[in-house]
């Protein structure tokens, strides 16, 4: 629309330009004595107006050709300032394909053509941005090549650089060196250093995924599970990995965690905590209860921990995996109520309920017998492991079911069919 507004426009104009021209009689006169020149009006104005033009452009010319020096000037520096920035691109791109030698005479080689426009008087906007990246570079691929050394030096003139700066950039770049700082003593396995950088940066800073990550790593190495599983905790609610791999690293730290606990006490400081979400995690609440068993920690505590996973253990097992699965087998036979206790007759009903529920869960038999046979139901406990013995798929189970009724033979006093049961735990711990 605006084009055709533009043309109408044009077409207008050179109507009324060709219609004034038409019926213009003016003329003009000039006096030269002893001459007299007549000329129209129209040729007077368009001689008027070539002759503005020619001064107009004759000013212009003369102007260009003044400027040519500081043009030739200004093209020489745009030059440099282009090879400088094309040095640190060569110089990430060698970094990247492994080429670290390359890498850092390109980063030198930046950082000199960098010092020429310094020299030639000429100061960019960007000059400690440019530099600071350059030292960068450099450290990085000194880190790479194992020079320590000049990996230090470089990274000192970075900081330098940062500090003598001002400005927006200046934040942002002192974070990113800190950074690569902290990531550097990570790759040298120096936790306690790269802890310490981390801490020196800002709280908003501390909270990025990236330094998040550098903590999660720094904290394991040092051997601190307690701010790995608060790190990787963070990391796993802002998504930073799959539900899968946040589970997997979870469940790592805590039972690093538990390992580390050395009296009941500890251990029950951990389990609470934990969040609710982290208790409800099959390997973490087994290896809890079985390691409060082996501090000396009362079975009931253990049952009651357990007991939030008894529902989804005999409903939906085929969630868990097998590791999982075993585990929690194991944590539960380990704490199965004895005779005596409170909520014995509690635990039979629901072991019975279970089993009757899916009559063919090996691991509900096995555990359902187990408990038969600490509550002196002998007949029970033989009829349900002898089913389980038959289904189960794990060595460890099927070797302890075997040893349970070969027991309970000997206790029936049945020679023959202990022996039996004793043959077949053998086999089974051969296989």
């Amino acid at each position: 629309m605006r084009a055709a507004l533009w043309l109408i426009t044009l077409f207008a104009l050179a109507a009324a330009g060709a219609w004034l021209a038409g019926n213009n009689q003016g003329t003009v006169t000039l006096f030269l004595f002893p001459h007299r020149i007549d000329v129209s009006l129209n040729l007077a104005f368009l001689v008027v107006l070539s002759v503005v033009l020619l001064v107009v452009l004759a000013q212009r010319a003369l102007e260009a050709f003044m400027a040519l020096p500081k043009r030739a000037q200004r093209w020489r520096l745009q030059q440099k300032e282009r090879a400088s920035h094309a040095a640190l691109l060569d110089s990430m791109g060698h970094l990247m394909a492994g080429r670290y030698l390359r890498a850092h005479k390109a980063a030198e080689q930046t950082l000199s053509k960098e010092t020429l426009l310094q020299a030639s008087g000429v100061v960019l906007d960007h000059a400690v941005s440019l530099r600071t990246l350059a030292h960068i570079m450099a450290a990085e691929a000194s880190h790479a090549l194992q020079d320590k050394a000049q990996r230090q030096q470089h990274l000192d003139q970075a900081l330098a650089q940062v500090q003598a700066s001002s400005g927006a950039e200046r934040q942002t770049l002192l974070e990113g060196v800190q950074l690569r700082a902290a990531k550097w003593s990570l790759d040298d396995r120096d936790a306690k250093a790269s802890l310490e950088q981390l801490r020196a940066l800002p709280p908003a800073v501390g909270r990025r995924m990236a330094a998040m990550r550098l903590q999660l790593k720094a904290a394991r190495l040092a051997g601190q599970p307690v701010q790995a599983l608060e790190t990787a905790s963070l990391l796993a609610k802002h998504r930073a990995f799959s539900p899968e791999a946040a589970e997997s690293l979870v469940t790592r730290l805590i039972l690093e965690l538990l390992a580390q606990t050395h009296d009941a006490d500890a251990l029950l400081r951990v389990w609470k905590s934990l969040s609710p979400g982290q208790r409800l995690m099959p390997l973490v609440a087994a290896e809890a209860a079985l390691r409060w068993l082996q501090l000396g920690g009362p079975a009931a505590t253990a049952r009651i921990w357990l007991q939030d996973l008894w529902i989804p253990m005999q409903a939906t097992p085929s969630i868990w995996s097998d590791a999982q699965l075993l585990r929690m087998v194991q944590a539960l036979e380990a704490c199965l109520p004895d005779l005596e206790a409170e909520d014995a007759l509690v635990w039979l009903s629901r072991m019975e309920s279970a089993q009757q529920s899916r009559p063919r869960a090996a691991h509900l038999q096995y555990l359902a017998g187990m408990l038969c046979l600490r509550q002196r139901l002998w007949g029970k406990a033989q009829n349900l492991l002898g089913q389980a013995v038959k289904n189960l798929k794990t060595p460890m189970l099927q070797r302890k079911a075997w040893i349970a009724l070969a027991e309970l033979a000997e206790q029936r006093q049945d020679p023959v069919e202990a022996a039996a049961a004793w043959k077949e735990a053998a086999r089974v711990s051969m296989d």
